[in-house]
């Protein structure tokens, strides 16, 4: 009898102890929606997902997950609205912690902070999400508002960001990423990846942003050396906002006009591209230029190929300190292609200097203005044209997310 006993109740965990059978759990409009949403989000079990039916829900807080393998699903970003409009504090809208999480079809408004946030997640798939800050470009606009960090396995997919006051869609500190098929508009930065490895920016659009696509490595980052970035079938066209970000923020100082900038990364693929109408650079590559206390950072791009782009109405009125007087010296307009020249920088309390290894080539025109050393002002500018690159560029290999995290985000 005793056996039999500890034969049932054996069979009872193994069939339901450790994983309950995965569940729906349904979320809908009404009063105390803070409340029932996070209840939602805590008692979520691995494997359920959680349903937020059409409606607007008016968030007065930020709402946060930290249950691995869960999906949040609304019914459409114009349909299923998270308001955050009242939102005090200046957290996410949505904050998740946990891994192998899909969050798709829905809209974030107004968040207070950033609209959604992963941090540390191994599996994080955003698609079909919209967030705006309804009341147009503004500096008090949150910074991001998708931002996946300190992340593995990142997936961004078929969204939508308007008005945030640094970049609408941002992977910072994170391996392994795509970004895909989504616009970005009104924005400071429309698409940034930063100190990130192995990321694919493709077929997205953006456009009216101050800079349409970022790919930046910092100093003083937990991550750093950011590297094999690709860029490429996007459309950024006409990325002339002014810039609204908030003095001091690292994107204040991305010039209104620049279509792709790549600062201080390496490996970096720009290609087949559509660049077009952008007042200042088309493609911009320049070394880090503040001053920097890591001995560890390099400030200089290497090996950034700019190829098989298509340029068009591009450098007219660069707003660059210095841009109209290099436009002038090179006929008026800037050439497609823009690099700093910088290939040497002091590492910082050593009296040692480095150089950069690889370089910028494209097949595009443009030119270098061989400011030499990391630090020179952009005033000692000596323009000549870059080498055009002829021989083929090798493909490289996409990069591949868990077949489960695709499967679920389609």
């Amino acid at each position: 009898m005793r056996e039999t006993l500890a034969a049932l109740m054996a069979a009872t965990l193994l069939a339901g102890g450790t994983t309950a059978a995965a569940r729906m759990i349904h979320v809908g409009p009404g009063d105390n929606a803070h409340e029932r949403l996070q209840t939602a989000l805590i008692e979520a079990q691995p494997g359920d997902t959680v349903h937020i039916a059409a409606g607007r829900y008016a968030l007065a807080d930020g709402l946060s997950l930290d249950v691995d393998n869960v999906t949040i699903k609304g019914d459409g970003p114009d349909r299923t609205i998270l308001d955050f409009t009242a939102q005090k504090g200046e957290g996410e809208g949505l904050l998740i912690t946990s891994d192998n999480v899909v969050v798709r079809d829905i809209g974030v408004e107004n968040p207070a902070g950033n609209g959604i946030k992963s941090k540390g997640s191994d599996g994080i798939a955003l698609v079909g999400i919209r967030v705006e800050w309804t009341g147009g470009p503004k500096s008090t606009n949150g910074a991001y508002g998708l931002y996946p960090v300190s992340s593995k396995n990142v997936l961004i997919d078929r969204t939508l960001v308007k008005g945030a006051s640094d970049a609408g869609i941002y992977v910072g500190q994170s391996q392994n990423i795509i970004v895909r098929n989504s616009r970005a508009e009104m924005n400071v930065a429309g698409i940034e990846i930063e100190n990130s490895y192995d990321a694919d920016v493709i077929g997205n659009t953006a456009t009216n942003n101050a800079g349409g696509i970022l790919v930046f490595d910092l100093p003083d980052l937990p991550q750093q050396g950011g590297r094999n970035v690709r860029v490429t079938g996007n459309q950024v066209i006409a990325n002339n906002h002014p810039n609204f970000a908030a003095p001091g923020n690292i994107v204040a100082g991305v010039p209104s006009g620049t279509g792709i900038m790549v600062m201080a990364n390496e490996q970096v693929l720009v290609s087949g591209n559509h660049v077009m109408g952008n007042n200042g650079n088309g493609v911009m590559i320049v070394a880090y230029t503040q001053a920097f206390a890591d001995k560890a950072y390099n400030p200089l791009p290497r090996g950034v190929t700019v190829a098989g782009n298509h340029f068009m109405d591009n450098g007219k009125a660069p707003a660059f300190p210095g841009g109209k007087e290099i436009a002038a010296a090179v006929g008026g307009t800037l050439p497609p292609v823009m690099w700093d020249g910088i290939t040497r920088y002091a590492v910082p309390g050593s009296g040692v200097e480095r150089a950069a290894s690889g370089g910028v080539r494209s097949d595009a025109a443009g030119i270098s203005l061989n400011l030499g050393v990391q630090g020179t002002p952009s005033s000692a500018a000596k323009p000549a044209a870059l080498p055009l690159l002829t021989i083929p560029i090798a493909p490289r290999a996409a990069i591949v997310l868990p077949a489960e995290l695709e499967a679920r985000a389609k």
